[in-house]
């Protein structure tokens, strides 16, 4: 083998420590998310004692985490006075979908099992849902909870013929591998005269779901595998957010779906935006962070119980294929408005 060029492996080295900074500054968003400072900063230009004193946080500390912010270029110093850039506010601040802070939380949640994922990538097997919680449920809560809320019924709803009038007349509406349930409090709150029902195996989440639908008279949860949930009545509506790629049978529960539903019963579904040919994802800026979920979550808790282990990015073609094999007709899929990681899917049981 011929000696790499200098300059190429000086590049590549100083991509290496680039992306290692990236790490960090992911880890100091995280903390700006969770202590509130990126809220107490687009108040206004501050000192660092001003920007303590409005978060109630301990001055050292956010004086050293303005560094990092503002050598990471996410803020501005001029003089003694930090400054969150107008152009950056909606990416960290706020309740809309464009707030990526909550993101970052995601890192130091799937690092921690590190050693497990290693043991595995030796052994076989994976990591249980259970490793995970109960934080991962507060995660993805906070992760999806601000698109949800801007973007289900104004954006996405829409995109799917004559599905928001059908919800406003009156249906019954499933939401399978529901999670905290929060997609159901919105559109439960939205169209009155349907009915919902959330079905999770996850306690914690449940728990969550009933506290946040309690007043809501057409919203309930039920426990219940997603793979084995059989409804006493069939829905005319059904949805997945999310929640397919990483089940331990998908193809049992996109049956089972399919199977619940009345004839000509519609599924929407909204996955991650991605091909099943990881060819076809290089150039895909979002790709790396798909693959990496995957690895460290999606697919590892799939294949802890023995699973498909299909993946974040299983992709668009095998999803298709898979809802055809379910027995669903005129399956589409389109980029989800507002969310660039996501492909929102419709399909429908035959009348």
């Amino acid at each position: 083998m011929s000696e790499p060029d200098r300059k190429a492996v000086r590049a590549f080295s100083r991509r290496l420590f680039d992306l290692y900074t990236a790490a960090g500054l992911t880890l100091m968003i995280d903390v700006g998310h969770r202590t509130g400072l990126f809220e107490a900063v687009a108040q206004g230009p501050a000192t660092s004692a001003e920007l303590a004193e409005r978060a109630g946080l301990q001055e050292r500390y956010v004086r050293e985490w303005l560094g990092a912010m503002v050598t990471g270029e996410l803020m501005t110093l001029d003089g003694d006075r930090y400054a969150l850039p107008p152009a950056h506010v909606p990416g960290l601040t706020g309740g809309g979908a464009r707030n990526l802070a909550p993101m970052a939380g995601m890192v130091p949640l799937m690092g921690r099992n590190l050693d497990g994922i290693v043991r595995a990538f030796r052994e076989g097997g994976g990591l249980p849902y259970e490793d995970f919680a109960p934080d991962f449920t507060g995660v993805m809560d906070g992760l999806n909870r601000r698109p949800l809320d801007e973007l289900l019924v104004d954006a996405w709803l829409p995109l799917i013929d004559g599905l928001p009038e059908q919800l406003t007349g009156g249906v019954r509406v499933a939401d399978v591998g529901c999670g905290t349930g929060h997609a159901l409090v919105v559109l439960g709150r939205a169209f009155p005269a349907s009915e919902f029902v959330g079905y999770d195996i996850a306690e914690e989440a449940l728990a969550r779901a009933r506290a946040e639908a309690a007043g809501l008279p057409n919203v309930r949860f039920e426990a219940a595998d997603a793979a084995a949930f059989r409804p006493d009545r069939p829905f005319d509506v059904a949805f997945a957010f999310d929640s397919v790629h990483d089940q331990a049978d998908p193809a049992a529960m996109l049956r089972g779906i399919h199977d619940a539903l009345v004839p000509g019963g519609r599924f929407v579904m909204l996955d991650m935006a991605a091909s099943s040919d990881v060819a076809q994802n290089v150039g895909n800026p979002f790709a790396p962070w798909i693959y990496t979920i995957s690895t460290l979550h999606c697919m590892t808790v799939s294949l802890a119980e023995g699973g498909a282990g299909l993946g974040a990015a299983w992709g668009r073609e095998l999803a298709t294929a898979m809802l055809g094999e379910a027995g669903f007709t005129a399956v589409s899929d389109r980029p989800a408005p507002g969310q660039a990681l996501s492909l929102l899917y419709s399909a429908a049981r035959p009348a």
